[in-house]
């Protein structure tokens, strides 16, 4: 049996599908519980119950949701390009999943083990945008058009303080695997070894520019509601808004896998002498969602002016500030190699 999954070309199909469903099936079901919790916390803010009707405190909310999409009719406004409207959120939607194929859960535990991983991801995340400009534009709307415009330059604008920051870490590691840079995250003072101590302003720069890569509150102006209507998904409904939705939240977690990844050590234990594992991983992936909820809930929403200027004055010039310093602190091998987790790699 064993030998049916590894040497016939059936059976490594099979055994390939076996491990995506692996992944993708408890990624969409914890995407209805992360939902769920959004909600609730949005609505613990302002001092309201949130769903709690549907299911046990609310929690088939989702699944209800979920339904109604599903059933509902799919309307195509009369001017809009078909092909390329329902093509749309299926791109958003796939390049979405994908993404995750590099991203390990626990030592060894990822779909695609390479090297360049940090460019499969890079690469993958800057198709994502076409998706949101293609469904702006085959609406023949102009809130969509100019929700969709919104979109392309806004997450141009932040991948680029996303790709200086992350540059800052490969240069500690020497590396572009996720698997080499938690273990460069390894040793025996736990939490203290983890990049968010030696990367630390960069820490919250990466989260904001996540907030707005994402298009989340309140940098979520693309969809702006109080201008655009819905923006660029004004004209969806149905099983492909769906889609858009579940890419755009699938976008969101996979934000918070790569600040755990990248900065809170993966799936290390914080304390020394407790097991590593998935359970970690989860742990911290789900305290970023929860910050996530809480700065949606919070904070007012941006000016698309304010917005860029941030990201190209302010950003910018720090991140690339950034990887400056951390080349010669690397170099120099500054606090015995702090910034240099590759001496003697």
């Amino acid at each position: 049996m064993i030998d049916f999954f590894t040497t016939t070309n059936l059976g490594i199909i099979l055994m390939v599908l076996g491990q995506c469903l692996l992944v993708l099936i408890p990624l969409l079901l914890a995407l209805a519980m992360l939902m769920y919790a959004d909600r609730k916390v949005w609505a613990a803010v302002q001092m309201r119950k949130g769903p709690n009707v549907v299911g046990v405190f609310g929690l088939l909310q989702s699944f209800a949701d979920f339904l109604k999409y599903i059933v509902k009719e799919v309307v195509v406004p009369a001017g809009a390009d078909r092909a390329v409207f329902f093509l749309a959120p299926m791109i958003s939607f796939v390049m979405a999943v994908i993404a995750w194929a590099v991203i390990p859960f626990n030592d060894g535990w990822v779909l695609a083990d390479i090297n360049v991983a940090i460019l499969y991801v890079f690469a993958i995340s800057s198709l994502e945008v076409y998706g949101v400009i293609m469904g702006g534009w085959a609406s023949n709307s102009k809130y969509p058009f100019l929700g969709s415009l919104r979109s392309a330059a806004q997450m141009i604008s932040y991948e680029v303080s996303i790709g200086l920051i992350i540059i800052g870490v490969i240069i500690s590691t020497g590396s572009m695997n996720f698997g080499a840079i938690v273990a460069a995250q390894d040793g025996a003072y736990g939490i203290f070894n983890w990049y968010w101590l030696p990367h630390f302003p960069m820490l919250f720069l990466f989260f904001i520019s996540a907030l707005a890569e994402t298009n989340r509150p309140p940098f979520d102006l693309p969809e702006a509601e109080s201008e655009l209507v819905a923006g660029y998904q004004v004209e969806y409904s149905s099983t492909p808004f769906l889609l858009f939705m579940i890419g755009e939240l699938m976008a969101v977690v996979l934000m918070c896998a790569l600040v755990s990844l990248l900065f809170l050590g993966g799936w290390l234990s914080p304390i020394p002498g407790l097991p590593d594992g998935v359970l970690w991983m989860v742990l911290k992936m789900g305290f970023c969602f929860f910050i996530f909820a809480l700065v949606k809930a919070v904070t007012p929403r941006y000016r698309y002016d304010q917005l860029m200027r941030l990201g190209w004055k302010v950003f910018l010039p720090m991140s690339l500030g950034w990887v400056v310093l951390v080349s010669f602190l690397a170099k120099f091998e500054v606090f015995g190699g702090f910034w240099a987790r590759w001496i003697g790699a």
